[in-house]
């Protein structure tokens, strides 16, 4: 239903990717749209990574990207065309110039009011990098979004007013597990795809350090990308094969199951911005140790909500992790104030600051 501040007559289209592949984006982009419909707004969806078809044509390079801009640029105009605000899922590189820019472009062409919802951890350096007319497209928009206090920094640092609304969290699709001791058979989990950039390889290390002390440990990555081959032989080398089950990736309706599993998750990216992953195990009553890349100290506090470690330092990484399995009380806090926190990303108090926006969006239209 409609409450009374959600006008019927607001149209919208999100530009965004869905899943497959699962990332964080495609996943806040799938929630988003299907918690904005069971609002009672009108929403449409263009998606920008939508299957090849016939599929075939997804294994030739240069085939593939016409087969696939050409209907996204199509589906873009039609899309402004109808509706009075765009909210643009955005990410730096490549990804920005194929699918942010066009969608920028041809909304201010077609009169539409624009919803930047930047996102990802390496902003920075994208901007620093990127041609000047990025920023100034940036700038041309109506309204500047992003998931987090530490990107709302990088764009400043740029000279670029942004707000903050964060990522949204369903908390009906996930319960608290039980408190339980962790035993001499812990479940690690981590829930990143298998991409450098998220540093699998020293979850693995200090995974392989925790078996010195509970050598029934068990450690699940859940997540699909490039680098599962060389993992997999990091593995074996490391000694720790039949313990690590390299799960794939794992649909949105079984992740509450996985964490439901866990005893800790690991996140060891190297740079982020505000992952979900993180949200999903606090309101999963699961501790985690993660990384200080990027946005996160913003996401969770060191000792309060998660125990934070330096960017690829495994011995740190086991040491917390540690630390959690043997700590009763520590895991009690973890979960406790992890429970409370996470309250601020449940999708009510989410809705109301998206719908705020989207009516400021479309009163501003004209005059960016």
């Amino acid at each position: 239903m409609i409450t009374a501040s959600a006008p019927a007559d607001l149209r919208l289209c999100v530009v965004g990717p869905l899943p497959p592949p699962s990332g964080g984006m495609a996943n806040q982009c799938e929630q988003l749209v299907r918690l904005l419909r069971a609002e009672g707004l009108q929403v449409e969806l263009v998606r920008n990574n939508p299957p090849y078809r016939p599929a075939w044509v997804g294994r030739l390079p240069v085939l593939r990207a016409f087969a696939r801009l050409l209907p996204y640029l199509w589906a873009l105009w039609r899309a402004a065309g109808r509706n009075q605000v765009m909210h643009v899922l955005a990410n730096s590189g490549w990804a920005w110039h194929l699918f942010a820019a066009p969608a920028l472009w041809i909304a201010r062409q077609r009169g539409c009011a624009v919803v930047l919802n930047y996102r990802g951890g390496l902003a920075d350096e994208f901007f620093a990098n990127a041609p000047r007319h990025v920023l100034k497209s940036l700038a041309r928009v109506q309204l500047r979004v992003t998931p987090s206090s530490f990107l709302e920094r990088v764009f400043a640092k740029h000279g670029l007013h942004a707000e903050v609304i964060p990522n949204i969290i369903d908390l009906t699709r996930f319960r608290p597990r039980p408190e339980t001791d962790p035993g001499a058979a812990p479940h690690l989990v981590v829930t990143r795809n298998l991409e450098p950039i998220y540093g699998i390889p020293t979850a693995l290390q200090a995974f392989a350090l925790l078996r010195q002390r509970w050598p029934q440990a068990r450690l699940t990555v859940a997540g699909s990308g490039p680098e599962l081959e060389r993992l997999q032989l990091q593995c074996r080398a490391l000694g720790i094969q039949d313990a690590v089950h390299f799960s794939g990736r794992i649909a949105n309706a079984d992740i509450p199951a996985l964490y439901a599993s866990a005893d800790c998750v690991l996140n060891p990216t190297t740079a982020d911005n505000m992952p979900i992953s993180i949200l999903e195990a606090l309101a999963s009553g699961v501790p985690v140790v993660s990384t200080d890349a990027g946005g996160i100290p913003d996401l969770v506090r060191h000792e309060h909500s998660a125990l934070l470690v330096p960017v690829g330092d495994a011995q740190a990484l086991a040491d917390a992790a540690a630390r959690v399995l043997s700590d009763a009380p520590l895991r009690a806090r973890l979960r406790q104030t992890g429970l409370q926190q996470v309250q601020a990303y449940a999708w009510p108090a989410v809705f109301r600051q998206w719908l705020a926006a989207y009516q400021r969006a479309a009163g501003l239209q004209g005059s960016a």
